[in-house]
């Protein structure tokens, strides 16, 4: 088992998080040159190159699976919304996520499809290309979450790269229910036109994304800056090594910079975490800032090792990290509202 922030600390305003998106199986590969040096500029309407790895290990991943990961290593007990394969039981992932404190009870299981399987090569200079095969993830479409609501009430829910047509109707179904939710299509923008990404943003209480994704989600809608605060809440991006920039609905913005002296491993599974340690903040009544820099710190975790869900939070260390970066004001802060 994974050791946790003491033991799993109970949240003091318990909030129903439900996570959806994609579950799956990464195939992490390492490939000791640069991407950069196989591609010719003036020829990549022509591109066909071959890159020989030197290591492959197989790790459980998806986005949603490491987002409620984070979460209830941070003391929550996220729903996971998400369809799997018959082999996410047989192969001990059900059980693996059971134990590290998530709810597993809303999965819908495929009787003939196999759990998506992901693909990562990451390069020295820590690029990655991925290729995705969604498998059972396709069958996310059936999944209501309105009967889920009826059962237990959720508080927020994130709706994570996923199949498409059950990013959409997850999204319609929240602002129907009257349901905040934050939207995460990540991923999934290099496949969706500027119609459906404007669907699966506007009205979200909270846009997650990275530098590179803000830009391609202005590029495909055709909305400015000014244009997209005007549709969703909170807007948070992120920045690699740069840390994260957080602006509210009020125009206001925090600049957060990302955890020093990182010894970067694999970068597959941040924007997960830091996903997972910022919602964490926000539940726990914590400001925008300190969100984003408990974001940061579990960021800095997973990085530091492969795989997506195989970091440890020691305690006294996680604080410790904590507050070299941000200050003892910002560790009492969070020490308090985590119960940690």
């Amino acid at each position: 088992m994974v050791a946790r922030l003491a033991a799993r600390p109970p949240i003091l305003n318990p909030v129903h998080i439900a996570i959806a998106g994609s579950v799956a199986t990464d195939h992490l590969q390492v490939f000791s040159g640069k991407f950069s040096d196989s591609l010719v500029e003036d020829q990549l309407d022509k591109l066909s190159v071959s890159f020989l790895v030197d290591d492959l290990d197989v790790r459980r991943g998806g986005c949603a699976a490491n987002i409620s990961f984070g979460l209830a290593a941070l003391g929550h007990k996220p729903t996971l919304v998400a369809a799997v394969g018959q082999d996410f039981v047989s192969q001990g992932y059900q059980t693996w996520l059971e134990e590290s404190g998530i709810d597993c009870s809303e999965l819908l299981v495929s009787e003939n499809k196999h759990t998506a399987l992901c693909t990562i090569t990451t390069d020295a200079s820590q690029a990655q290309i991925v290729t995705f095969f969604p498998g059972a993830m396709a069958q996310a479409r059936d999944i209501d979450l309105d009967e889920l609501h009826n059962r237990r009430p959720i508080d927020l829910v994130l709706i994570g790269p996923d199949d498409p047509e059950a990013m959409l109707r997850h999204t319609e179904t929240a602002r129907r229910i009257g349901v905040p939710f934050a939207a995460d299509p990540s991923q999934q923008l290099a496949y969706a036109d500027g119609e459906l990404i404007a669907k699966l943003i506007d009205g979200a209480a909270y846009l997650f994304s990275n530098d590179y994704e803000a830009a391609l989600i202005a590029k495909k809608t055709g909305w400015s800056e000014a244009d997209i605060a005007a549709r969703v809440g909170i807007r948070v991006v992120t920045h690699g090594k740069d840390g994260a920039i957080v602006h509210d609905e009020a125009g206001l913005a925090w600049e957060v910079p990302a955890i020093s002296d990182v010894n970067a491993v694999d970068p597959t599974g941040v924007g997960d975490s830091f996903r997972a340690g910022f919602l964490a903040g926000v539940a726990a009544g914590l400001t925008l800032e300190r969100s984003a820099q408990l974001g940061c710190t579990i960021a800095a975790s997973v990085v530091e090792t492969t795989g997506t869900q195989e970091y440890v939070l020691a305690q006294d260390e996680f604080l410790t990290r904590f507050e070299a970066n941000y200050g003892t004001e910002a560790r009492v802060e969070i020490a308090s509202a985590l119960s940690i």
